[in-house]
């Protein structure tokens, strides 16, 4: 089958690869034009850019996705595989493939449609997650779905760890799909759209951590923020507010803490919440890089602190 790859970010790159290793055809790859990135702000090409590159395929990089619509008529393709591309596909061109275009979405459709799915089924407290394929319509992520996997959710996994795994299974699952588009051996199912759960962009605030919440739901929002956008804490020291990205903790149900308060028993860092003390690992200061939280606290030469 002549393909067409759509997508931009590192966990796309597991899904290119496989079908790149595939009996498929590859034609082009689609990705985000390149951005700006890392602290000096360099123009950098996106993971599927440069991973695309170093396999000699041809890249499209618009900054709209309707200036390749013609590139698009004319190349043919059979359909379009998906996976996080990062713009909406009008109607128009959602028509040009015969077998349409077919995303890799990282949830169990109709939960957690939107941008951020392993985000929030962290945040939440899924146990099960999965990926979905499906044929994408003029909806958001309401298209019929083509094929599906489920996974256990480890209850000390961070987004990062859950969408690398993922990742990798997503792009067996898209390479069983097409193979099975290809042979006409597969029917989409409509989704069921009132049971749809969705999930918002992550947001700065959503990072936030409030320590009056209980421990369990202190813990699940730090690991699915981890590591973008980074949990974060404010704090103050005397007079001075502060914040401090955190890693994710350990929940101790043998202690309990005034929610804020900041306690240092033997070599370990406590912070009271609404149920039981959390412990911080590792820390990261404004301007700084992760540290052990023991010498974070050596370093503030007081025991004045207090989060909130």
């Amino acid at each position: 089958m002549k393909l067409v790859f759509a997508g931009t970010p590192e966990v796309a790159v597991p899904s290119l690869a496989t079908l790149l290793d595939s009996e498929h055809e590859v034609l082009a790859v689609i990705a985000q034009p390149p951005a700006k990135s890392g602290r000096g702000r360099e123009v950098r090409p996106s993971p599927v850019q440069e991973f695309a590159r170093d396999q000699g395929i041809e890249i499209l990089h618009p900054d709209s996705i309707k200036e390749i619509a013609s590139v698009l008529i004319d190349l043919k393709p059979d359909a379009i595989p998906v996976v996080a591309y990062g713009q909406l596909i009008p109607q128009s061109m959602l028509d040009i493939p015969p077998l349409g275009w077919i995303n890799v979405h990282f949830s169990l459709l109709p939960d957690w449609r939107g941008a951020a799915p392993v985000q929030h089924s962290i945040w939440h407290g899924d146990s099960i997650t999965g990926a979905t394929t499906f044929r994408i319509d003029a909806g958001m992520d309401s298209g019929p779905v083509l094929g599906h996997l489920t996974q256990p959710i480890d209850p000390k996994a961070t987004s990062g760890e859950l969408l690398t795994s993922l990742a990798n299974a997503g792009a067996q699952l898209l390479k069983v799909t097409i193979d099975a588009l290809e042979a006409g051996e597969i029917t989409a199912v409509p989704q069921q759209h009132d049971l749809a759960t969705f999930a918002p962009k992550i947001t700065k605030l959503d990072a936030l951590i409030d320590w009056r919440s209980p421990a369990i739901e202190i813990d699940r929002r730090i690991r699915a923020m981890t590591p973008k956008p980074g949990a974060w804490t404010r704090f103050t020291v005397g007079d001075a507010e502060q914040s401090l990205v955190l890693a994710p903790v350990s929940i101790d149900r043998d202690v309990q803490l005034e929610p804020g308060t900041l306690s240092v028993e033997g070599r370990r860092v406590l912070v009271g919440s609404a149920t039981y003390a959390l412990e911080l690992t590792h820390v990261k200061p404004a301007g700084k890089k992760f540290m052990n939280s023991m010498d974070w606290v050596r370093g503030l030469r007081t025991e004045v602190v207090r989060f909130f």
